[in-house]
């Protein structure tokens, strides 16, 4: 650690460590993690640039409020079990985190090194933590209260909001449709950027912690929320999320090969169509892929493609590159990989070839008009640049609805686009009842959805022991 007479002095003119990644033309042919990872130098190095700063904006950015100077700290005195304690005292995820959270418009975005240069790493540093789990403590358990609680939704907010149940005390029961736990964060989320594996051990360590997984259980047919409460819960938390398809709704939409984004990524994610026929699930290998949108999904499908063959990968998006939501990080590496980026392209038609599939998208080139009511300008169809662009595959990936099982359950309140209506801490009009993740707020990121699940376990314990 860098100390003058004793006392911590920063190394922040040093540059921000770089990425530990798989070269771009061999990761792209499997499915291979494409970061690696810090390693102890590199975390080290990295903690060593943190200016310990006062007043922490960084914490400030993140929605679960980890204490990050505090772990940085421990880091530093290569403390790696007393930082991993840190963490797990505000997130139980954090080797998800520390993958797929947007730090950079998050704790990063906050950093004050922006100013001067590029802030510290704190995503891979919580990641390089998260992956040695066998270093922290065992989390601190309260005595159990008697009290039993349902968890609706193995994803990042179910999981979160039903870790923290545990460790105050209740007894938890997660209900999950799929048959395995993890939500979006197995079916959505590829192997090269979150393995298996990592979800794996969160759900064995809940397990640990007592809470009981009920898979293949679709809350709203198998049970409502009356016969969950005659069962003897206390409690439910709705937690299912928003992976309804948001079509294109143009013409062709239902051609054989033209696919939801969500589909497609959970026939390959979580039912491994990428290794038929070893298992059963086939999709299309396709030499020609274009795919709609321009957030993190789309990177997703369009990296995945590209990981089961294809020659050429497009991204098309309506606006312009710098206007896409996806993190800067997933579009560099989707360019490195040899993904082309098509702005300013709006899709009017999917077209079928002499066998009926899919064989091209007719496409409406754009420009940009006046700001709509996002802020964002408007794209315009410039006259008469129309284009077919060739396909044997074409993907959706501009958004998801509301799951509507949500309004299957219960009785509370829902808004007309299909949402729970809840308030900050989750409660639901049915004052038996809390909900949160992307089933509240529509499609939006982990680590919000988790600090959804760890709001609304904070009210659940406070009311349900009558701490209020």
């Amino acid at each position: 650690m860098p100390q003058v007479n004793g006392r911590y002095i920063p190394n922040a003119k040093a540059p921000r460590t770089p990425d530990n990644e798989e070269p771009a033309a061999e990761r792209a042919k499997d499915f291979r993690p494409v970061d690696k990872g810090f390693t102890k130098e590199m975390a080290i190095a990295e903690a060593n640039r943190c200016l310990n700063c006062k007043n922490p904006l960084c914490v400030q950015g993140c929605p679960v409020n980890i204490k990050i100077p505090q772990f940085i700290e421990q880091i530093r005195a290569e403390e790696f079990g007393k930082a991993l304690d840190i963490i797990r005292e505000d997130s139980m995820l954090p080797a998800i985190c520390g993958r797929v959270c947007p730090q950079e418009n998050q704790c990063e975005g906050k950093c004050v090194l922006n100013a001067k240069g590029n802030p510290i790493a704190i995503g891979q540093l919580e990641r390089f933590l998260g992956d040695q789990p066998e270093l922290a403590s065992a989390p601190a358990m309260r005595p159990k209260n008697g009290k039993k609680v349902a968890v609706i939704g193995s994803g990042p907010s179910g999981i979160t909001c039903a870790g923290e149940l545990a460790r105050n005390g209740f007894d938890v029961t997660v209900f999950e449709a799929f048959f395995t736990g993890g939500g979006v964060l197995v079916y959505g989320i590829p192997e090269f950027r979150l393995p298996k594996a990592v979800v794996k051990r969160e759900i064995d360590g809940l397990q640990e912690m007592g809470v009981k997984f009920e898979y293949n259980s679709v809350v709203g047919r198998l049970y409502d929320a009356d016969e969950l409460f005659e069962m003897g819960f206390d409690a439910l938390y709705i937690a299912t999320g928003a992976g309804l398809p948001k079509f294109l709704n143009i013409p062709g939409e239902n051609l054989p090969n033209v696919f939801f984004a969500n589909e497609y990524l959970t026939r390959v994610n979580l039912m491994k169509a990428n290794q038929f026929p070893e298992y059963d699930t086939p999709t299309k290998h396709a030499k020609n892929v274009v795919v709609f949108g321009g957030g993190n999904v789309a990177m997703d499908a369009v990296r995945t493609a590209k990981r089961l063959g294809a020659e050429h990968a497009i991204i098309a998006y309506r606006r312009t590159e710098e206007e896409m939501p996806a993190r800067r990080a997933e579009l560099h590496h989707a360019k490195q990989e040899g993904v082309e980026v098509m702005p300013l392209i709006a899709p009017l038609e999917f077209l079928a070839g002499e066998d009926g599939n899919v064989c091209a998208v007719r496409v409406q080139r754009c420009e940009l008009g006046e700001p709509d009511e996002s802020g964002r300008r408007r794209p315009v169809p410039i006259e008469g640049a129309i284009e077919e662009i060739p396909c044997d595959v074409a993907i959706s990936a501009i958004g998801t609805n509301a799951n509507p099982f949500a309004k299957m359950i219960g009785d509370q309140e829902i808004n007309k686009w299909g949402y729970i209506v809840a308030d900050e801490d989750g409660r639901t009009t049915d004052p038996r009842i809390w909900a949160g993740g992307d089933i509240v707020t529509g499609a939006a990121t982990v680590i919000l959805a988790m600090g959804a699940g760890k709001k609304a376990a904070a009210s659940m314990t406070k009311v349900l022991l009558g701490e209020e």
